[in-house]
C-alpha cells in the first residue's frame, strides 16, 4: 500500500479525533463553570452536616440530577467509583501531538523548514519543534512557582504572572517565526500553549486533587493553614487554625 495513502488517512482520522476530544475537554470545562455558578446553599440540614456547601437540581434527557459540592471534601470518600475528569485533556494532547507528528514531523522538510527563513536540517527542525513544547511548559511552570508568590509566601501575583506569560508567548512567537516556515511557526506556538494547558492538568491539577481526595488542604488568604487527614480535620476540631474552626463551626453546627 502506498505510504502516502496511509498518511492521508491518518491525517484525516487524527484531525477529527483531535477536534472531538478538544470539544469534550472544553465542553466539560464549561459545564463545571456553569455548575459552580449555579450552585445554591443547601436547604437540607443533613446535607449541611455532611459538609455540602452548594447544590443544584437539573433535568436532562428525561432524568433528574442533583450535583452537590463539598468545600473541602467529604468526611469519608465514597465506596463507589470516584470519576476523574482528566482524559479529555490527555486525549486532546495525545491526538494533537500524533497529528503534529504525522503532518509536520514526518514531512519536516516540506512543512517545518523554510530555507529562506533558517537554514537547517529537517531532523534539527523537528527536534526544535518538540523542544518548543517542553520548553514552553518548563518556562510557564517556573513563572508560576517563582512569580506566583507574594512576599509572605502566599499564592498571589496574578497580574505579574500574566505579564510574564504574555512576554513568554511573544518571545516564543518571535523565535518560532525566526526558525520555522510561516505556517508551522504559528502552529508550533499553538501546540506549545496546548501542551502547557494539558501539562498543567497532568503535573499540577490532578496530583493536587488526588492529595485532597485523601487529605484536607485548607487555605486562608492564599496560604495553606491546614494539611491533615479528613478524620483529624472534622473530628479534632479544637486543634485546627482559627480560620478553619470558624469554617467548621458554620457547617457542623447545623
Amino acid at each position: 500500500m502506498d505510504p502516502a495513502y496511509l498518511i492521508d488517512w491518518s491525517n484525516f482520522l487524527l484531525r477529527w479525533l483531535h477536534v472531538i476530544t478538544a470539544i469534550a475537554w472544553i465542553g466539560s470545562s464549561f459545564y463545571f463553570v456553569f455548575l459552580d455558578d449555579s450552585l445554591e446553599p443547601p436547604a437540607d440540614e443533613a446535607l449541611k452536616a455532611r459538609g455540602v456547601t452548594g447544590e443544584m437540581w437539573a433535568v436532562h434527557g428525561g432524568g433528574f440530577y442533583n450535583p452537590q459540592k463539598y468545600a473541602v471534601g467529604p468526611k469519608a470518600m465514597p465506596a463507589g467509583t470516584l470519576h476523574w475528569f482528566y482524559w479529555e485533556s490527555y486525549s486532546t494532547w495525545l491526538s494533537g501531538f500524533a497529528l503534529f507528528a504525522v503532518l509536520y514531523l514526518w514531512n519536516a522538510s516540506s512543512f517545518l523548514v523554510d530555507r529562506a527563513v533558517h537554514e537547517w536540517s529537517p531532523a534539527a527542525a523537528g527536534a526544535a519543534a518538540v523542544g518548543f513544547l517542553a520548553a514552553g511548559w518548563l518556562a510557564y511552570d517556573a513563572i508560576c512557582r517563582v512569580a506566583g508568590r507574594k512576599a509572605d509566601g502566599s499564592v498571589g501575583g496574578d497580574a505579574r504572572v500574566g505579564a510574564l506569560v504574555l512576554g513568554m508567548v511573544v518571545l516564543a512567537s518571535w523565535l518560532a517565526c525566526s526558525l520555522f516556515a510561516g505556517r508551522a511557526a504559528f502552529l508550533v506556538v499553538g501546540a506549545m500553549l496546548g501542551t502547557i494547558m494539558s501539562a498543567n492538568v497532568f503535573f499540577v491539577i490532578i496530583p493536587g486533587q488526588r492529595k485532597v481526595a485523601h487529605r484536607v488542604v485548607f487555605m486562608d488568604h492564599g496560604r495553606i493553614v491546614e494539611d491533615c487527614s479528613q478524620q483529624d480535620f472534622f473530628v479534632r476540631t479544637g486543634e485546627r487554625s482559627p480560620r478553619a474552626q470558624e469554617f467548621l463551626s458554620r457547617i457542623l453546627s447545623h
